[in-house]
């Protein structure tokens, strides 16, 4: 398959055995730039997942003890071009790095209370170890482009699938359901 790209700016490739480096280099950089901010970081969304389509921005969960800790990082995060995005969610520290003008990373900074049961995490391991789902998900995202759905309504359109496989995984971690998009 190939990417897919549409007018409304949102594009979705196949996937790149180079993701996984791309956050290995992010994550290194990260823990040197902000020593004792970020207890634990891992790589997620759907550039986690091997052999599944994405949009080409590589996502990363990071916790802190507590989401003030990370204000006196600013400047370090900002060397390293990730700078505070304001999506109006309360739950976590969006940082947004662009390359060139173009998105390249997401850095969520959550707390260390919340880390086990991050429905982003979550989602990522059940898609690892569910091909078909991970299919099923790669199709969608790929029809929902093709539809010529906007940048502000792709996530909302994934929705359904995304609570669905959620709650799955969820379920099979003994945890209750929960919406996958925090409100905002």
């Amino acid at each position: 398959m190939t990417a897919v790209s549409e007018p409304s700016g949102i594009h979705v490739a196949d996937y790149d055995p180079s993701w996984p480096r791309q956050a290995a280099t992010a994550i290194d950089a990260l823990r040197a730039a902000a020593p004792g901010l970020l207890l634990k970081i891992e790589h997620i969304g759907s550039t986690a997942v091997p052999g599944l389509s994405a949009k080409p921005v590589i996502d990363l969960m990071a916790a802190a003890h507590d989401l003030t800790h990370a204000a006196p990082h600013q400047a370090a995060l900002a060397e390293l071009g990730f700078h505070p995005h304001d999506n109006r969610m309360t739950d976590r520290l969006p940082y947004v790095r662009a390359d060139s003008g173009v998105r390249s990373h997401i850095l969520h900074v959550v707390t260390l209370e919340s880390w086990p049961t991050r429905n982003q995490r979550i989602f990522r391991d059940y898609l690892r170890a569910h091909p078909e789902d991970a299919t099923r998900y790669a199709h969608l995202k790929r029809a929902i482009v093709v539809a010529g759905t906007g940048p502000g309504e792709y996530a909302r359109a994934k929705t359904v699938l995304v609570q669905e496989l959620t709650d799955r995984a969820r379920a099979q971690l003994g945890l209750p359901s929960v919406p996958v998009w925090e409100k905002q």
